[in-house]
């Protein structure tokens, strides 16, 4: 296993919510936003601002078959891209609660 992919997957196994992100990414914003609104804690590694950024992108692909951000997991299950965690929106509270992370 590449040191990306531990690096990614200890992160994932560590927090109940994780965002993986890129700190210009409007989508990743608006997922960041919908988070803090609801009060969760969350875990957001902007991929853009470290130097292992690009291999922590493609061990995510390995990971959920997702490369592109936000890549959001909660309770360690992938939830998807901003699209996604907009769509549950209505179940993000019991989601987060479960997950620890409110």
């Amino acid at each position: 296993m590449s040191a990306a992919k531990t690096k990614a997957q200890k992160i994932i196994d560590e927090n109940g919510v994780v965002v993986f992100s890129k700190s210009y990414c409007p989508y990743c914003k608006s997922s960041k936003s919908l988070l803090s609104e609801l009060g969760a804690k969350y875990y957001a590694l902007e991929l853009d601002n470290i130097e292992d950024g690009a291999a922590i992108q493609d061990a995510l692909q390995e990971i959920s078959g997702q490369r592109t951000v936000p890549n959001i997991y909660i309770s360690q299950k992938h939830i998807g891209g901003n699209s996604d965690l907009q769509a549950k929106k209505s179940q993000l509270p019991e989601l987060l609660k479960g997950a620890g992370a409110l």
